[in-house]
């Protein structure tokens, strides 16, 4: 298994969390290769990983199990290996950018209406029950009770079918959209379906990690560039991006995407030619 890595460079109370350096592989080919379409030698990456905290044998098993899912293809000049990526790889990466780039924003006014799903599946059939509940978290839904899910954005909805389509799940799956009637409150259904508090909190440490950070070698800018990203991908699952409506005053995800778009603005140029640097 991949060894869990950190950056000591980077100054933090507490760590962001454990990272596998096949995920930092990832964020690498997302941010230096798929962009320029060009392969890239084993030892560059070996050698950028490095610079993250990640040993050679666990870059190695990384660049080989990526390879075995389909994301890398190589070809071999005498002795030295380099790296592509795949179609596969690229629309897996290419989707992630659009996804990590495009959250964040502010979001659209809300008309106050709900998709709300109700879908049954057997407590004995826990693999399907898990992929669901991935799929449809992933979508940003959240369930309120056991075999409810709902969002904020009836625009989903056609989103939501392909999942339950793709799950076999459409002759047990019924869904309705309207707005929230006079019994109860929404803040207390939201409270329910979404931990805001925990996804408030990650928030708050990635702004603790990135505030302060002012590298200044290139390759410590290229490691800072890494880890913005590599910590920033996650929050489009973890955040729902709920309307404002819904949030808490003061959301710290606003100041997270804020600090998120500047930092990457201001680190991408020097990271993008220090990377550029070592692969002529």
């Amino acid at each position: 298994m991949s060894a869990a890595v950190t950056h000591p460079a980077l100054s933090r109370r507490r760590e962001l969390g454990a990272t596998s350096a096949r995920s930092l592989l990832l964020t690498v080919l997302g941010e230096f290769v798929l962009p320029r379409d060009e392969p890239v030698w084993t030892q560059v990456l070996i050698d950028v990983l490095g610079g993250l905290g990640v040993e050679p044998k666990s870059a190695r098993q990384a660049l080989a199990r990526t390879a075995a899912e389909g994301l890398l293809e190589s070809d071999r000049a005498g002795r030295r290996v380099r790296w592509s990526l795949s179609p596969a790889g690229r629309r897996l990466l290419g989707d992630g950018a659009q996804r990590i780039y495009g959250f964040g924003g502010a979001a659209r006014p809300w008309d106050g209406r709900w998709l709300v799903l109700l879908v049954s599946v057997p407590e004995a059939r826990r693999q399907l029950r898990h992929r669901l509940r991935t799929r449809l978290a992933w979508a940003g839904l959240g369930s309120p009770a056991p075999g409810v899910w709902l969002s904020p954005d009836p625009g989903k909805q056609d989103e939501i079918a392909e999942v339950v389509a793709d799950l076999g799940l459409t002759g047990v799956t019924s869904s309705f959209v309207g707005p929230f009637g006079e019994i109860g409150a929404e803040r207390d259904v939201v409270a329910l379906a979404w931990d805001l508090a925990e996804v408030e909190a990650a928030y708050e440490e990635f702004l603790e990690t990135f505030e302060a950070a002012a590298p200044t070698e290139p390759g410590d800018v290229l490691a800072h560039q890494i880890h913005l990203v590599h910590a920033w991908r996650r929050f489009p699952f973890l955040d729902p991006h709920l309307p404002a409506e819904l949030l808490p005053d003061g959301w710290a995800g606003a100041r997270a995407a804020a600090l998120f778009a500047r930092r990457h603005a201001e680190w991408d140029r020097p990271a993008q030619e220090h990377w550029a640097s070592l692969t002529p």
